[in-house]
């Protein structure tokens, strides 16, 4: 059975397009960096609730910022299985204190289980979803009705942001069949 690849839709904001994950991934934070998605996300899930539009001065941006964390929840949502394959290096840094806060130190250790976690609870189009909601709602001079969950997608994609900062830093290898296999010890 052939598997069904996920297009990325890099071509609207990069300007090229990739079929590798991991090459989607450095172009996401070669765009823009962590606090520009992180800045925009919070305003835009902040103006759903005011009868104020957001940007309104150039909503153009939004749609920007709408097809590049559209393409982030797409490679997401592939990297999340690539745990079994490949791994996050270990930081060089000793930090007592974790300069990406909204991670607990089990997934800074292990940045995948971030993704993991967001997808176990909620599925690709449901995060499509609630994109396109906050999208549709901040820049809406009305009040909106909205019967989904804001909260939850959005600590999961704030959490996924950062994760993916994190492997980004500190960059991934592959598996080796020799770190797979533990050795007995009696």
């Amino acid at each position: 059975m052939k598997k069904n690849k996920i297009s990325f839709e890099t071509r609207f904001w990069a300007g090229f397009v990739t079929e590798n994950p991991f090459e989607a991934f450095d172009a996401i934070f070669d765009f823009a960096h962590l606090d520009y998605y992180k800045h925009n996300l919070s305003e835009a899930v902040l103006y759903c609730y005011k009868r104020k539009v957001y940007k309104q001065d150039n909503p153009c941006n939004v749609f920007v910022f709408y097809t590049a964390v559209t393409s982030f929840l797409k490679v997401c949502y592939c990297l999340k299985d690539k745990s079994k394959k490949w791994k996050v290096k270990e930081s060089s840094r000793c930090e007592k204190v974790f300069h990406l806060s909204s991670l607990t130190k089990e997934e800074y250790n292990d940045p995948f289980l971030v993704l993991q976690n967001a997808f176990t609870e909620n599925t690709l189009q449901e995060f499509e979803f609630f994109l396109s909601e906050i999208v549709e709602l901040s820049l809406s001079p009305y009040a909106g009705d909205y019967e989904s969950d804001l909260t939850t997608p959005y600590i999961h994609l704030i959490k996924m942001l950062d994760a993916g900062e994190l492997m980004r830093e500190r960059g991934v290898e592959r598996i080796k069949k020799t770190d797979q296999i533990k050795p007995v010890t009696e």
